[in-house]
């Protein structure tokens, strides 16, 4: 209900609201942040609300002091004193109220009631200053309360009939023919330096409103970026599994597969010995995966490449490429070649090397029909290159791009009779895995394929020349 300067920290559209809130008001403190970027204009505001307070009970206590105070009297000296007391009522019903509601103490709103509250505390102030001119010196708080309640206009209007009334009362005391200097310069004065000192704290208070949007603002933003950055971390580590199981667990369980299936079809032609050695390979490529699957859920390289360098684990892996298409009744033939000095790599290099050759060499024995593939692993010392070379099918590139077309040259077949898939599993992820292990290592991918003209898939793997060989 009442204005006070300090007390008002929830105002309503255009100016500042109705006082009362005190450190517990609308917009206390929600956290250390906020109390340490509001804590001086908060103690500015209460200050300002204790000054106003207690100078205008001060002010209405002198009044009374003097309109009772041995000597001369007015009219009726008891009546105008209990007219007071009404005035003091009534102000400390507002601000009571007022601070009760900020604080949340109670849910009645006597905002609503605001000007009334100020109609009616004028009111008896203009009656007071009727029965004597010692209450005159009221009207400077009640500036302040105009000044925070009404537009500025009217504010401004009712500033200066208030202040023409100190002047007309005193004058009417003093019983001079015409107004002393003093008692019209100083209620001038004193309307001027109110609403100098009203526009002041207005400023004051939107600058500490502006100052609390900022920081409300940058906290949003800052919660909004964890967020965002924990969703990123997220997606992230959900792309590297997907990557991993595509290039692990996927290809492995493929190859189990076809192991199972060649083994099932020895023991129907009644050959145990080579049904047994397929289970044994089976068993193998089940614990390789195993190890792969344990590795990769922690975050780690892959053990193959393990106390060995990668092209100790590219040259086992043609060789376990050679017995897996044996086993599954092709006849595929895959070597190693190794040009320049070879340097180790940073690990991510590695890993991501390792797991192309995988993928593709996955596909070129289950889809490809090749008799020949070829790794070459080329060391040129700013920068590694893998070649993955195969004899098969082959494929329309433009027709595998638009599916997803598979990370090596297995895409061929793989994509003509899966409609376009691209990809060992089926799933049209193995290209766009590998582009994206190429890419997040600043590198690039090629492919190269035709209809009946075999694939090419080149990876090029820049490395830093001061750290290239020092490892991730």
């Amino acid at each position: 209900m009442s204005a006070t300067p300090a007390l008002n920290t929830s105002g309503g559209p255009g100016r500042p609201g109705v006082a009362g809130t005190g450190s517990s008001g609308a917009h206390a403190p929600r956290d250390p942040l906020s109390a340490v970027e509001s804590a001086s204009s908060e103690a500015i505001l209460r200050v300002l609300r204790v000054t106003l307070h207690t100078g205008f009970a001060a002010l209405l206590v002198v009044g009374v002091v003097r309109l009772l105070a041995p000597g001369p009297r007015g009219s009726f000296p008891f009546l105008w004193s209990g007219l007071a007391l009404v005035l003091a009522a009534v102000y400390l019903t507002g601000t009571v109220l007022e601070h009760r509601h900020a604080a949340g103490r109670i849910r009645f709103n006597p905002r609503r009631y605001g000007l009334q509250w100020l109609a009616a505390v004028t009111a008896l102030w203009v009656l007071l200053l009727v029965g004597s001119a010692d209450f005159a010196w009221l009207a400077f708080p009640l500036f302040f309360l105009h000044l925070h309640l009404l537009p500025r206009r009217a504010a401004l209007l009712t500033i200066a009939l208030m202040t023409a009334a100190v002047i007309a009362s005193q004058w009417s005391a003093s019983g001079d023919p015409v107004p002393h200097a003093a008692a019209v310069v100083g209620p001038l004065f004193g309307a001027a330096f109110a609403v100098i000192t009203g526009l002041a704290y207005g400023a004051l208070y939107r600058e500490a409103e502006n100052q609390r949007r900022a920081a409300d603002e940058l906290r949003r933003t800052r919660q909004e970026l964890a967020a965002s950055q924990h969703e990123a971390g997220v997606l992230a580590e959900r792309e590297r599994l997907a990557r991993e199981i595509h290039d692990t667990l996927a290809q492995g369980l493929s190859s189990i597969v076809l192991l199972a299936r060649a083994a099932e079809q020895s023991l129907a032609h009644g050959d145990p010995a080579t049904a047994a050695s397929r289970v044994a390979l089976m068993q193998q490529t089940a614990a390789d995966n195993l190890a792969e699957a344990r590795s990769f859920v922690r975050g780690l390289s892959s053990p193959q490449l393990h106390d060995t360098t990668l092209v100790e684990a590219l040259r086992r892996l043609c060789e376990e490429t050679e017995r897996s298409a044996a086993a599954g009744g092709a006849a595929l033939r895959c070597r190693l070649e190794v040009d320049g000095e070879p340097a180790e790599l940073p690990q991510p290099h590695q890993v991501a090397l390792l797991r192309a050759a995988q993928a593709s060499l996955a596909n070129v024995r289950d889809h490809a029909s090749a008799g020949n593939a070829v790794v070459t692993l080329t060391f040129l010392g700013t920068e590694v290159t893998m070649d993955i070379y195969d004899d098969g099918v082959g494929f329309d590139p433009d027709l595998a791009a638009g599916a997803g077309a598979a990370g090596a040259g297995s895409a061929g077949a793989g994509t003509a009779r899966a409609g376009h898939d691209g990809g060992a599993d089926g799933s049209g992820f193995g290209l766009r895995s590998l582009r994206e292990r190429v890419e997040a290592l600043s590198g690039s991918l090629e492919l190269e394929t035709a209809p009946g003209e075999g694939t090419v898939v080149a990876i090029r793997l820049p490395l830093d020349p001061a750290g290239g060989d020092a490892g991730d």
